[in-house]
């Protein structure tokens, strides 16, 4: 891409890269990644040409962001910052002493008022934000469009499919320029499956691993879920079960309006939103097409965007599907995050 602008990025609340792996992809050089979870430098320092910054974000001075920021072309504040009572970055706050969020209200969004901070402390020429949809409603949101005064700023709800991501993951983007007018265009993507992403891995069993790719590996299964999920299929629901199989939460009313749980995902079909229990086979429909078993750490990965070999423990350091899957169902979407690279480096390269 010679004869492009370096756009000079870093990424608050990088967790495992997600973000700055897709922003990278699309052309744009992250400086630096910020976590308080000690477990995201690995997979930062691994797999991205970001360094990692070990700190808490609400109390991190903002000069050190400035610092990062400079040397480029152009300058890009990008960030997902968690906003849930007990998030990755919350969880991770408790262990580290930090004091955690509470469970509901503003607090829940205080994380977001940082970021805004830190827009108007730094002064970017860009800004990029990803979170839940529901943030939109917030009054918080309105805090942030106004640290925003003096940018061109256009925010909307993408459906994940629509940009390539195999998964009914939605999202609410938004981007911000100094430098003049930005717009986040319509989407309409080749609609990828969940065969096209993870249908030429090797075959596991449940409780099993692939010898050649640790994360590939898949969570037991007790005596009475193999059989429910042998009874399972594809897109199908618990009602397919033989009667002896369902769960005593099936045959109260409320367990109606769960139908997915204990589901099989479909070969030709996107995958449910990816979350961080995605690697249990009651938690949703995770359940493998095919293979009686969940999906696996892996497959869990690559349904994010993350390519097949991209590395999130050392070698020497055991797996944990609590830890790995909460990691990966939080991290923001690679395909969604390249995406949202293309449109800051057009409109760079538009000026």
């Amino acid at each position: 891409m010679s004869g492009t602008k370096d756009i000079a990025a870093v990424d608050l609340f990088c967790g495992v890269g997600g973000l700055t792996y897709g922003l990278e992809t699309a052309g744009i050089s992250v400086r630096l990644g910020v976590d308080i979870e000690s477990a995201c430098e690995h997979p930062i320092e691994k797999n991205t040409k970001a360094r990692f910054l070990k700190a808490d974000v609400a109390s991190l001075d903002p000069s050190i962001v400035a610092s990062a920021l400079q040397g480029g072309d152009v300058s890009l504040l990008a960030g997902c910052a968690p906003c849930q009572p007990f998030s990755t970055y919350a969880r991770g706050a408790k262990r580290e002493g930090v004091s955690r969020r509470g469970r509901g209200g503003r607090d829940d969004w205080k994380l977001v008022e940082r970021f805004g901070t830190f827009v108007r402390e730094t002064e970017p020429d860009l800004v990029t934000m990803e979170n839940v949809p529901p943030l939109e409603r917030q009054p918080v949101f309105e805090q942030l469009l106004a640290d925003l005064e003096g940018y061109s700023v256009d925010y909307r709800i993408i459906e994940c499919q629509t940009i390539g991501l195999p998964q009914t993951r939605k999202r609410l983007v938004l981007i911000a320029s100094k430098l003049g007018p930005i717009r986040i265009p319509e989407f309409d993507m080749e609609r990828s499956t969940v065969w096209d992403t993870i249908g030429d891995l090797p075959e596991i069993s449940a409780g099993g691993a692939d010898p050649n790719d640790r994360l590939h590996r898949a969570s037991k299964l007790s005596k009475v879920n193999l059989e429910r999920i042998r009874a399972s299929i594809p897109g199908g629901t618990w009602r397919d079960w033989p009667d002896a199989l369902r769960a005593a939460c099936h045959e109260r009313e409320t367990g109606a309006t769960y139908p997915s749980v204990y589901g099989r995902m479909e070969w030709r079909g996107p995958a449910p939103t990816i979350t961080t229990q995605c690697f249990g086979y009651g938690n949703g429909r995770f359940g493998h097409p095919k293979q009686d078993r969940a999906i696996s750490l892996r497959e869990a990965a690559m349904l994010q965007g993350f390519p097949k070999g991209y590395s999130f423990i050392p070698e020497d350091e055991s797996v944990s599907f609590a830890k790995l899957g909460r990691l990966i169902g939080n991290a923001v979407p690679v395909t969604l995050a390249e995406a949202i690279g293309r449109i800051l480096l057009e409109h760079v390269e538009a000026l």
